[in-house]
C-alpha cells in the first residue's frame, strides 16, 4: 500500500512537471506551447517562427499523459503509468529531432539560447512517471479459494453381510 501511495505521488508530480513544461522556454526562449503537435508528425517539420494555439500545441499530448496518469493512480496500474511516461519522453525526443532538423543542430547555452528548462521539465516529468511505474506495486492479485483436497470417508467395506442394497429376497 505504501509503495502504491509513493508511486502515485511520484506520478502526479511527474505529470504536473510535464504539463507545466510547455509554459516554459524550450528553445531560444520560445515556449513549448508555440510548437504545434502536428508539426512533429508532418513532413515539413517545425516552423521556426510559427505560433500555435495552446490546445493545438505539445501541451495536448502532455494533457493526455496526465489523464493516463490519473487513470493509473485510480486503477493502481503500473502499465498506464509507464505508458504516460513513454508518451511524455517520446513527444519530447520527437520534438528534439524535429527541432534539430529545423535549425541544423541543438545547443545548450547558459544565456537563454539553446535548449531551455521546458525540455528539462518534460524529460524529468517523463522519467519520474516511469520511475513511479517501477515503484508502484500495482493492483493485488485476487486469490481464489481452492477447495480442500478430496479425502475418502473411513467407512467399513461393503460385504454381503452388511450391504443394505439390494435388499434380501423374501422367500415366503
Amino acid at each position: 500500500m505504501i509503495r502504491n501511495a509513493i508511486g502515485s505521488l511520484m506520478g502526479l508530480i511527474g505529470a504536473a512537471a510535464a504539463v507545466w513544461s510547455p509554459f516554459r522556454a524550450w528553445y531560444d526562449g520560445r515556449h513549448g506551447r508555440d510548437y504545434r503537435l502536428t508539426d512533429l508528425f508532418s513532413g515539413s517539420g517545425i516552423d521556426p517562427t510559427g505560433k500555435s494555439g495552446v490546445m493545438a500545441s505539445i501541451l495536448l499530448a502532455f494533457l493526455f499523459a496526465a489523464l493516463l496518469t490519473l487513470a493509473a493512480v485510480f486503477l493502481r496500474s503500473r502499465v498506464l503509468m509507464a505508458v504516460a511516461g513513454i508518451v511524455v519522453i517520446g513527444i519530447t525526443v520527437l520534438w528534439m529531432v524535429r527541432q534539430g532538423q529545423a535549425v541544423g543542430s541543438l545547443s545548450v547555452g547558459g544565456d537563454g539560447t539553446g535548449l531551455g528548462e521546458g525540455v528539462a521539465n518534460a524529460f524529468g516529468g517523463g522519467a519520474l512517471l516511469i520511475l513511479a511505474a517501477a515503484v508502484m506495486r500495482g493492483r493485488g492479485r485476487r486469490r481464489t479459494r481452492t477447495p480442500a483436497p478430496y479425502e475418502p470417508l473411513d467407512l467399513p467395506p461393503v460385504t454381503p453381510t452388511n450391504a443394505a442394497w439390494p435388499p434380501p429376497a423374501d422367500h415366503t
